[in-house]
């Protein structure tokens, strides 16, 4: 009986971190990792190999850092500013709160074509960096998905193999 509530709260927490990536306020790595540990400590010490182990650690600093390469590469490759780019991060954040799950992509949007444009830059670069901010959010959205999936894909075969 204790078996199966552990399993039902690792599964709600494997489906929690694909809603951290509409909330970024959840952190979905660390979501994912307490139900490794769930599993670990309460189910089975020995299942879960070294290799399973160092793997997830690298795929989680890939996680991780996949957001943030995607968001930047983008603003600065549509010709956004580091304001910009920092903005974009904030309001990210602030606009999974406001309009979910819109506020995400709305907010960003707007607030990097007002930084850019507080920055004496044109309508036309200021908007092209709002694209590239958006576009930047949704190519690390869907890193994020695939790497999150790979993860728990991972997780799953090695417990039911």
């Amino acid at each position: 009986m204790v078996d199966i509530l552990i399993w039902i709260v690792i599964i709600a927490l494997f489906v929690l971190s694909f809603v951290g990536i509409i909330y970024p306020i959840i952190p979905s790595p660390l979501v994912i990792w307490v139900g490794y540990l769930l599993y670990h400590f309460v189910i089975n010490p020995d299942e879960l190999s070294m290799i399973f182990w160092i793997s997830m650690v690298i795929l989680t600093a890939v996680l991780i850092v996949s957001d943030i390469i995607a968001n930047s590469y983008f603003v600065k490759k549509f010709g956004g500013s580091k304001w910009g780019e920092r903005f974009a991060g904030i309001a990210v954040i602030v606009g999974s709160f406001i309009i979910p799950p819109f506020g995400i992509l709305i907010l960003p949007f707007v607030t990097v074509l007002i930084v850019e444009m507080v920055q004496k830059r044109t309508i036309k670069d200021a908007f092209r960096a709002s694209i590239g901010s958006l576009i930047g959010f949704l190519s690390g959205a869907v890193a994020k998905v695939v790497i999150q999936v790979i993860m728990i894909a991972w997780f799953v075969f090695v417990v039911i193999f």
